[in-house]
This record gives C-alpha cells, sequence and structure tokens, in this order.
C-alpha cells in the first residue's frame, strides 16, 4: 500500500487569553490508501483537531502533514482549496445539504465549482444517488427525504470529484440505529468495492467497529493504533502502537 495520510510529530496550539493550548501533542500517524480508518476519542481528547488538519481546514502549528505525498504545508490557498473540492469529499453529522436545492443538484454542486458541464455533472449526480441506494430521488429535497436518505446523498456528493479521502464526522450521529448501520454498511461498500480510503471521525464505539482500525486519540496524543478491539473501542487500551 501507499501512504495517502502522513503527519509527522504534528503538534496544535491555539491562543486564547488564558495562555496557549496544545490540542495536538506531536501527532505522528499514516493512513494508506484504501484503508478504512476510525478516529476515536472523548470530547477535547483532540480528535476534532485531528480531523480539521487531515481534511485541510486547518493548518499544524509544528510538524509536517502530508497528503498523497505532498507536504501540505507548500501548497498555496487556491491549491488548498482544490484539494479540499476534488481531493476530499467531506460528510457531516448534520448532512449540509442545501435546501432549496434537489437530491441531484446538491450531489452536483461540487462539480460546479470543478468546472464540469451541466450535462456531464448531471449524469454523474445521478450515477451517484444510484451507487447509494436512493437512484429513485433525484428530484426530492432534503425535506422530502429522511436523515437515512439525506445522508446518503451527502455520501453521493462526497464523491463527486471522484476523491482520494472520504472523511466522516459523526456520520451517524443524527441517524437511529437501523439508519446508522445502513450508512456505515455504505461506507463499508465503498471502501471494499470502490477502494475508496475512509476516515471516519467518532466517539461511537459501534461505529468504530465497523471499521478495520482504531486510532485512539487522548490528551492531544496517540494512544493507540490497531484493530478494533473492545479495549481499543471503550478506552482501556494502553500505549500507542505505530
Amino acid at each position: 500500500m501507499t501512504a495517502l495520510l502522513a503527519l509527522d510529530n504534528v503538534i496544535k496550539d491555539y491562543q486564547s487569553e488564558a495562555g496557549t493550548f496544545r490540542a495536538l501533542d506531536g501527532v505522528s500517524l499514516v493512513v494508506e490508501k484504501g484503508e478504512l480508518v476510525s478516529i476515536m476519542g472523548p470530547s477535547g481528547s483532540g480528535k476534532s483537531t485531528l480531523m480539521n488538519i487531515i481534511g485541510c481546514l486547518d493548518t499544524p502549528t509544528a510538524g509536517i502533514y502530508r497528503f498523497d505525498g505532498t507536504d501540505t504545508a507548500t501548497l498555496s490557498e487556491t491549491a488548498l482549496a482544490r484539494l479540499r473540492n476534488a481531493g476530499i469529499g467531506f460528510v457531516f453529522q448534520q448532512f449540509n445539504l442545501l435546501p432549496r436545492l434537489s437530491a441531484l443538484a446538491n450531489v452536483a454542486l461540487p462539480m460546479v465549482y470543478s468546472g464540469v458541464a451541466k450535462r456531464d455533472r448531471d449524469m454523474r449526480a445521478q450515477t451517484l444517488l444510484a451507487s447509494v441506494g436512493i437512484g429513485d430521488k433525484p428530484k426530492s429535497r432534503p425535506s422530502q427525504l429522511s436523515g437515512g436518505q439525506q445522508q446518503r446523498v451527502a455520501v453521493a456528493r462526497s464523491l463527486a470529484n471522484s476523491p482520494e479521502l472520504l472523511l466522516a464526522d459523526e456520520p451517524t450521529g443524527a441517524l437511529d440505529t437501523k439508519t446508522g448501520i445502513e450508512v456505515l454498511a455504505l461506507f463499508r461498500s465503498l471502501n471494499e468495492q470502490q477502494g475508496v480510503t475512509v476516515v471516519i471521525v467518532t466517539h461511537d464505539p459501534e461505529v468504530a467497529r465497523a471499521t478495520n482500525r482504531v486510532v485512539r486519540i487522548q490528551d492531544g496524543r496517540v494512544f493507540y493504533d490497531g484493530p478494533p478491539t473492545e479495549a481499543a473501542l471503550y478506552g482501556h487500551a494502553e500505549g500507542a502502537t505505530a
């Protein structure tokens, strides 16, 4: 396998009136192409900060973050925006669909910013909706869809520009248990059948159980990195493994 994500001794500090807060304290992490990984940790552990750096929504204070071999610190704002639009697909807990747009238009939106012709982006959006099991809902607006259907639209949208990484933030947090299981099965299918690299940020052990590898963050450091054992899922694993 080839490394898609490589973080080397990444530190992230935030300044406030109270002083400096270190959210990440020397995180080193590699995710290979084609992996299905979960990042876990309690509130304040640093997992959201790590997600923002992986998604190029924030930058390290120190250390190096390479995406597909490129040091992200060397990229211009335009190049970073292009990476966020085309290289990384984002899935959020609250779906973040535009309420006035149809499911098809929501999925097609990232391709608008990439300059894809309307006919081509509509065809691809329809194909993506079918691939996530809602090909019969292209004209439906978000308010006409269930939570699970909205998340499927969001997943289809995240795949619009054929990203190398699918980055999901608590993707089942707003769903009931049954629908959450279906969405996780969709992630596994995308990973296993299409080879999409998937990183899921979650606090839910059952979500992490559906992945092949768990990275547990605690106090801004990697506390555990390995298979989804019971100890890892529920925070009892000791020591980080590289």
